[in-house]
C-alpha cells in the first residue's frame, strides 16, 4: 500500500476515524429496472468525520481505497469536507468498494454491498501506525463494529488502534454498528467484548448492547455492567424515541427532534458526530444528547449518508416554524 494523502497535519485532531469508505450509487427505484443513479460516497466512519468537520472541529480518516478512479473520488470528497486524509493508504492489489442504495418502498430502502476483497478491508496495523505517527496523537479514536467485521486485516488495524490509543491517552469512542451481512452476532460480540476494556465511550442501539456483555445478561443490567467495567458513557440510540446516556452520575433521556422524515440512513453516524463535537465542546451530558439528536434530525430530514450534515451555524434551523424562508 501506498499513502493516500500528501504532506504531514499540522497541529492534533480533534477525532481520527478509521474505517471503510465505498462509492456510493443511489437509484430512484428498482435496480432491476435500470435507470439513472447518483453518484456519491458513503461509509459510517467518514461520515461522523464530516459531520464534525462541519461543526468546526479537526476530524481525520484512515482507511484503505484502491488505486483507482473510484478511490479517487472518496480522497477528494474527503479532503473538499475539510477531512484530513494523510493517514489514508491506496491499494494497488484491490479496488475500492461499492455500496447501492435501492429505495423500494417510501420508507424502506434496501442496501447492496460490494465490499469483498476491496482496499478498506484490507487495511492493515502499520496504515494505523502512520495515521497516529502523522502528528500530535487525536483527543478521540472513533470506532465502529464494521470495519472489524470486514476481515482478519481490517480487525487487527482496529485492534492496534485500540492500543495506539491508550498508549498516547486517547478517548476512545466506539458505535456497536452491527452488520448482519458481514459477520454472524456470536463472531461480533467475541471482538467487541474484547475490545471494552479500551473503550472510553459506547454508543450503540438497544438491541446492539447485548453484543458487548457477558451472555445472558439482563437488559435492565447491561448498562451498570458496562460503567462498573470503566467505561465513561453508554449512549442507547433510540430512533424516533430520542436517545439515552448512562453515566456514573445517572441516566438521561432526551426526545426525538420531530421533522418530516426523508432519508433514515445515516442518521445514526450524524447522531454521533452531534455527540462528538458536544463532548469536545465540554458540554454536559444534557447538551451532549440534545446536539446529537439534532444533528441525527437533520440526517432524517435530507437525502444522502452525509449531505444533510449541519454547520455549526445551521443548529438552530430545527427551530425554524413550517414555511420559514430565511432572507
Amino acid at each position: 500500500m501506498s499513502a493516500a494523502g500528501s504532506g504531514s497535519r499540522l497541529g492534533a485532531l480533534d477525532v481520527l476515524t478509521l474505517g471503510e469508505t465505498m462509492v456510493a450509487l443511489r437509484g430512484s427505484g428498482p435496480l432491476k429496472l435500470g435507470g439513472s443513479m447518483d453518484l456519491s460516497i458513503a461509509g459510517a466512519e467518514s461520515n461522523v468525520a464530516i459531520g464534525l468537520t462541519r461543526l468546526g472541529h479537526t476530524a481525520g480518516w484512515a482507511g484503505a481505497v484502491g488505486d483507482d478512479e473510484a478511490g479517487e473520488l472518496v480522497l477528494r470528497t474527503l479532503r473538499a469536507e475539510g477531512v484530513d486524509v494523510t493517514g489514508a493508504t491506496r491499494d494497488a492489489g484491490a479496488p475500492t468498494g461499492l455500496i447501492l442504495f435501492e429505495p423500494r418502498l417510501p420508507d424502506v430502502t434496501r442496501v447492496h454491498y460490494y465490499r469483498a476483497g476491496s482496499a478498506g478491508s484490507r487495511i492493515a496495523p502499520d496504515a494505523v501506525e502512520r495515521a497516529f505517527a502523522g502528528g500530535p496523537a487525536p483527543r478521540v479514536l472513533h470506532l465502529t463494529g464494521i470495519t472489524p467485521g470486514l476481515g482478519p486485516s481490517a480487525a487487527d488495524a482496529c485492534r492496534r488502534a485500540l492500543e495506539l490509543a491508550r498508549e498516547h491517552g486517547t478517548t476512545v469512542c466506539l458505535d456497536v454498528n452491527f452488520r448482519s451481512r458481514l459477520w454472524s452476532s456470536q463472531d461480533a460480540a467475541a471482538v467487541l467484548r474484547s475490545w471494552i476494556a479500551y473503550v472510553d465511550v459506547l454508543i450503540a442501539s438497544d438491541d446492539e448492547l447485548p453484543l458487548c456483555v457477558p451472555e445472558g445478561t439482563a437488559a435492565s443490567a447491561q448498562a451498570k455492567l458496562l460503567l462498573a467495567g470503566g467505561i465513561r458513557e453508554v449512549v442507547v440510540k433510540l430512533g424516533a424515541d430520542g436517545a439515552r446516556a448512562h453515566t456514573t452520575g445517572g441516566e438521561l433521556h432526551v426526545p426525538a427532534r420531530a421533522v418530516r422524515a426523508v432519508d433514515a440512513v445515516g442518521a445514526g453516524d450524524a447522531f454521533v458526530s452531534g455527540y462528538l463535537s458536544a463532548l469536545l465542546d465540554g458540554e454536559d451530558v444534557a447538551g451532549r444528547l440534545g446536539r446529537a439528536v439534532t444533528t441525527g434530525a437533520f440526517a432524517v430530514a435530507s437525502h444522502g449518508d452525509w449531505e444533510g450534515a449541519p454547520t455549526r451555524a445551521e443548529l438552530g434551523l430545527l427551530g425554524a416554524g413550517p414555511g420559514t424562508v430565511m432572507r
